[in-house]
């Protein structure tokens, strides 16, 4: 009867593949829309290594992992195919509806999901040169999509678009304009697809609120902040790049613009490997001289290592100087949110950034419960919430929604 039941569902249910590639990795999930049922997820992480390895999970909670050896991204989408083939998580590949993947940099040209066509693969492939890391890769993956789904639609959801309604006077620099007309120098900001699915749980749970003011903020090895006004981005802490804003993992943040030129002079060394500095060897890792890791940071912090300690109160102290940056521009805040790797799971971090917020209203509940992700206490006069984001889904979702338009 139940396997009755599951044919059932199959014949109902639209696949849609969400696709998130990085610079070595490949994030993946299944889902059968409209219901929005996880078939499979999972990773191929370290992609071009010989420690390139596969992990995934489906059905009741079966898990699967697998070191796999130095392999390319072609080979990671193959060997996918055929891991939902062998294991019947559906009836025939051929049956996926459309593939959603995420591409990093969409430029001014697009603020919102669109169906990949050629005009749309030369738009991502002139963006490259925005998001050299990630662009390249995910165009990559489009193209490889299109060839083993030939039946598929690819959709191109954009991790730049929920920023699109920033307006001049909050995207521009202080720079001369004719850098922004000609070579279209001006604040993007990202993590766009974590910070929307953020604003529609928000916007679900508010419905009946107007001019709801939401400060989240997206704390993980990458981290952002995005000021929201009734669920539209009116700021963002990333810039024309990535590398912009708060302290993270691996990346820097904002530092005196003139350092980079500096630092060069006194390593004799070129501007690309002081990027490079900026990019993988700062932030927590930088400071704390042990990891980019905020859990292994915060472990050695907890045992006296005053590295550690300074990596972490540095990292906090970007965060709540922000919030309060975003909370004058807001001209008050509503609700402050938590996600991402670290906002969902340090409490310290959380508790940390909150007790320096007292001068807007903002009081925690004693311990580290919650009530439905809200840890503000009753007296609190700005709600706190830990919202767990889920950029896969709305890749999906965007995909789905798209195709049936």
């Amino acid at each position: 009867m139940s396997s009755d039941k599951n044919l059932v569902k199959r014949k109902m249910n639209k696949f849609v593949l969400s696709i998130n590639a990085g610079s070595s990795s490949l994030k993946f999930r299944l889902y059968g829309m409209p219901q929005e049922q996880v078939l499979l997820s999972g990773l191929f992480d370290k992609i071009n290594t010989k420690q390139m390895c596969f992990k995934a999970c489906y059905g009741d909670d079966r898990v699967c992992e697998q070191l796999i050896g130095k392999q390319d991204f072609s080979y990671a989408t193959h060997f996918l195919l055929s891991f939902i083939a062998d294991h019947n998580l559906i009836d025939n590949v051929d049956d996926i509806y459309a593939v959603g993947h995420r591409v990093a940099h969409g430029g001014e040209k697009f603020d919102h999901s669109v169906i990949v066509n050629q005009e749309v693969l030369q738009d991502i492939d002139l963006l490259c040169n925005l998001a050299p890391l990630h662009n390249p890769n995910n165009l990559m993956c489009i193209k490889i999509f299109q060839q083993v789904l030939p039946n598929a639609t690819q959709v191109a959801v954009f991790d730049t678009a929920f920023h699109q309604t920033l307006t001049e006077d909050k995207f521009l620099y202080p720079l001369p304009y004719e850098l922004y007309q000609q070579f279209g120098i001006r604040k993007f900001g990202f993590h766009g697809i974590s910070h929307q699915y953020v604003s529609l749980v928000v916007k679900q749970e508010f419905a009946e609120q107007h001019d709801w003011k939401v400060i989240n903020c997206h704390l993980g090895n990458g981290a952002s902040i995005c000021a929201m006004l009734d669920g539209r981005s009116v700021d963002s802490s990333m810039g024309f790049t990535p590398l912009a804003g708060l302290m993270m993992g691996t990346r820097c943040g904002d530092i005196d613009p003139a350092l980079p030129a500096y630092i060069a002079q006194v390593k004799e060394c070129d501007i690309e490997e002081v990027v490079r500095i900026m990019n993988f060897e700062s932030g927590l890792l930088g400071v704390s001289q042990l990891s980019n890791d905020c859990r292994t940071v915060q472990e050695m912090a907890d045992k006296g290592d005053k590295q550690a300690q300074l990596a972490l109160k540095m990292f906090i102290n970007r965060v709540i100087a922000t919030i309060g940056a975003y909370a004058a521009s807001l001209n008050g805040v509503d609700l402050i949110t938590f996600t991402g790797g670290i906002g969902e799971n340090s409490d310290h971090v959380r508790r940390e950034i909150c007790s320096s917020l007292s001068y807007l209203g903002v009081h925690l509940v004693g311990d580290s419960s919650s009530n439905n992700g809200y840890i503000s206490s009753e007296q609190s006069k700005v709600l706190v919430k830990v919202i767990n984001t889920d950029e896969e889904l709305m890749i999906a979702r965007d995909a789905y929604q798209l195709l049936s338009s």
